[in-house]
């Protein structure tokens, strides 16, 4: 396994790093579980034992991701299964919103939305860029399944308008993201991003977890987050 500083010059240079096979049966097993409802094409997900299990303060797992930063810690989860059933493709974006447990008019957060009762917004740039955009894969994933691609080194362009993001992407070398069960993708959060529909007919889940280290500004809290002090 890579020393901690070349995991961490080969992240801060390209925007992604993979964890090849770093995820244990045994977490595996409780993540099938916890994902076993996720009926929707991406689905948010809610505390469970399996799930609070596998991100727990010591577990191998988030360990493993806090080798890029020690103080990250899970802000938001989310679910993806591309399957028969539920079959899209995404054109190149960058994800800029974040899930906080309210809105409150703060300067610099904007572009609010409800999703699924659930406040988002987009943060200041100096918040993306501190946090962890991580997947981790269930199933094999390449491009007949639809797997991800990504354009390499592009978190260094900044925030880049929905419009531009095509061609800024196509600025960048191109990755598909052929993985493993069991593999995990930590990219920054900028980094320019797409997928196109599946060709042939299998599951592909992914669990998305989104990662910070930041306080954000009271009263705003991440979606989630224990306001007891």
């Amino acid at each position: 396994m890579a020393t901690d500083r070349i995991l961490k010059d080969e992240f801060d240079q390209y925007g992604r790093v993979w964890l090849r096979d770093s995820v244990s049966d045994a977490d595996l097993a409780l993540l099938d579980k916890a994902t076993a409802n996720s009926s929707k094409a991406g689905q948010r997900l809610g505390s469970s034992a399996a799930l609070d299990a596998v991100l727990s303060k010591n577990s191998s797992l988030l360990t493993s991701i806090q080798r890029l930063d020690p103080m990250a810690m899970p802000v938001r989860t989310v679910a993806f299964n591309k399957s028969e059933s539920a079959n899209w493709g995404v054109p190149w974006h960058q994800d800029r919103v974040i899930a906080v447990n309210d809105r409150v008019d703060i300067e610099g957060y904007h572009n609010w939305t409800k999703k699924s009762g659930t406040w988002h917004c987009e943060p200041p740039e100096t918040v993306l860029d501190g946090m962890l955009f991580v997947r981790v894969h269930l199933d094999d994933a390449n491009q007949s399944n639809g797997a991800m691609e990504i354009a390499v080194g592009s978190h260094a362009g900044g925030i880049v308008p929905s419009a531009q993001a095509e061609k800024a992407a196509n600025t960048y070398p191109i990755e598909v993201c052929d993985a493993k069960r069991g593999d995990v993708l930590i990219l920054k959060m900028l980094t320019l991003h797409c997928s196109k529909p599946a060709t042939v007919q299998s599951g592909r889940r992914v669990l998305r977890i989104d990662l910070s280290s930041s306080v954000l500004p009271l009263p705003l809290f991440w979606h989630g987050q224990n306001t007891e002090t």
